[in-house]
């Protein structure tokens, strides 16, 4: 045999087997384990979101090696529905939840979920904290056992949260929106989040010999109200370096019926002692910039308890092997349009982060010995620089979350729902993502849009506006946003067959967002609709 030929297969060889070593090369018939990490009421104020205030290290990092969706939407701006929503890849008006009070099997249909699909494939599917919202909107079960293969995980201490243990300058305990604490003085000695990520390290301990592949999902407390958090995270954020909101006025030719006059938060004690009108009556400005010093240190304090769950994936030798998603449910209104928490079809309300990482697809396999999310102490004072990532400018939702990954995990596709999908178990009304994933994005898609609604009870503001009972539903605002425009309309609604009627248009909304990305100039009245009201039609 030719030496020379030898040789050349010798050499190709070896330079194939160190690309494999690598990383270079991604397998995708791997069979990767599934960490979904989910914050509760989380906008993308984060670093790796540009922001400027926010000390997010953890999560930074995580983008850095991941693909970022700079505008990927809720679906609807409360808890229990968009849970269930992107939990079952369907839209609010197929799972028929709006509020709290229902539980899609019964009420809609017996929708197959997210991590039921990896179950019924194979994987040993596990819950820790809030994932599915409790109550009836999940049967009182966080749907178990059709999601998971053990009963969910729920921290001990979660019972005192909205009990009197916030402690006044006076040493008396209150219920109080403003509620930073010392640890060692709570109830049992700890916090909610703080209990859901030792569960979720023993977790990733127990599964990290497994011969079957995991999804795990770890739902966080925070940043959602009350902000009762660990009082050193304050320090991160001095009041005096705090600012206002850039639109805190409630926008001149904003209907009534869009208005979230932020109910929940005037129950607060120390928000009752501010003696505030209602719904107008705007919060004193050393307050607000109270709030917003709380809500960004919650964030950090979210980001810390992420950045030990990611280093226990390093840690077990589990990083090479796991897809991770971190995201939330929606947003939250930090004195925007004189709103505080979500409630509505802004972009603050809607608008969440969503970071995908796929080990050899967004980032090169790590290496022997090689970390991938060392942890980070913010309170060094150092603010870490991390790369981007993969960025995705064009406009994805939460239902896409379900048919990307069950893609990048190798399983059967879903198919796409029909127009009319109640007695079809498994299908999607999302997109797969997977293509944005493993390929940069090389051009805007200006075709791509969100859609989000949301239910009010009247045309006037009430006390129930914020979260009406499904059986007082008389309006709901569908709203849909592209990469240029936010367009609402606020429509009769029968809360008996859960229907629109698209000719009762009570108020709507326009926003263009290249001369008015905070959307505070309401343009409705001065545009042609006939072009919008199609893609309405599309997606009703």
């Amino acid at each position: 045999m030719n030496i020379m030929f030898v040789n050349t297969w010798m050499w190709l060889f070896l330079l194939i087997l160190h690309a494999l070593e690598a990383g270079v090369f991604a397998v995708d018939s791997k069979q990767f384990n599934i960490l979904y990490l989910i914050a509760d009421d989380l906008r993308p104020t984060l670093g790796c979101y540009s922001d400027p205030v926010v000390k997010s290290p953890h999560i930074d990092q995580l983008a850095s090696v991941s693909t970022v969706f700079h505008n990927a939407y809720a679906q609807q701006a409360v808890c229990g529905p968009s849970r269930v929503s992107f939990l079952t890849s369907r839209r609010p008006d197929t799972t028929k939840l709006y509020d709290f009070n229902s539980y899609w099997r019964v009420h809609a249909g017996n929708y197959t979920t997210l991590p039921q699909y990896f179950k019924s494939n194979g994987y040993t599917t596990l819950s820790v904290g809030k994932v599915f919202h409790p109550g009836i909107a999940s049967n009182h079960s966080d749907d178990y056992p059709y999601s998971w293969s053990v009963p969910p995980y729920h921290p001990p201490s979660f019972k005192y949260e909205k009990r009197k243990v916030c402690k006044d300058k006076d040493g008396t305990l209150h219920s109080n929106l403003l509620c930073a604490v010392d640890v060692s003085e709570m109830p049992l000695g700890t916090l909610p989040d703080i209990e859901n990520t030792a569960e979720a390290i023993r977790l990733l301990e127990s599964m990290k010999d497994s011969h079957n592949p995991f999804f795990l999902a770890v739902g966080f407390y925070k940043p959602h109200i009350p902000f009762r958090i660990p009082r050193e995270y304050l320090k991160l954020y001095p009041i005096e370096s705090m600012t206002l909101a850039p639109d805190p006025d409630v926008p001149k030719k904003l209907p009534d019926v869009a208005y979230n006059p932020w109910t929940d938060i005037r129950k607060r004690e120390d928000v009752q002692a501010l003696n505030l009108s209602f719904p107008y009556g705007p919060i004193p400005k050393d307050f607000q910039l109270q709030i917003r010093q709380h809500y960004f240190a919650s964030v950090s304090y979210v980001d810390a308890q992420v950045g030990k769950i990611l280093q226990a994936l390093d840690d077990f030798g589990l990083a090479k092997d796991t897809i991770v998603v971190f995201s939330s449910d929606h947003g939250w209104s930090l004195g925007e349009h004189g709103e505080w928490a979500k409630y509505s079809n802004f972009d603050v309300a809607t608008r969440v982060p969503l970071i995908v990482y796929k080990p050899g697809v967004t980032s090169p396999f790590p290496r022997p010995g090689e970390k991938t999310f060392p942890f980070i102490d913010v309170f060094q004072g150092t603010r870490e620089q991390f790369g981007k990532g993969r960025g995705v400018e064009s406009v994805v939702e939460l239902v896409d979350v379900f048919p990307t990954l069950s893609n990048l995990a190798g399983l059967r596709p879903l198919r796409r729902c029909p127009s009319s999908s109640f007695k079809i178990e498994l299908c999607t009304e999302g997109s797969n993502l997977a293509n944005l994933i493993r390929n940069q994005e090389r051009e805007l898609n200006r075709e791509a849009y969100s859609y989000s609604q949301y239910p009010r009870p009247s045309d006037s503001i009430q006390e129930n506006s914020d979260l009406p009972d499904l059986a007082d539903i008389r309006i709901m605002g569908y709203s849909i946003r592209s990469n240029d425009y936010r367009y609402t309309l606020w429509v009769g609604f029968d809360p008996i067959r859960c229907q629109p009627n698209m000719t009762d248009i009570h108020a709507g909304e326009m926003y263009l967002l290249a001369e008015d990305p905070g959307e505070d100039n309401n343009v409705f009245d001065e545009f042609d609709h006939a072009s919008v009201l199609h893609k309405l039609d599309i997606f009703l």
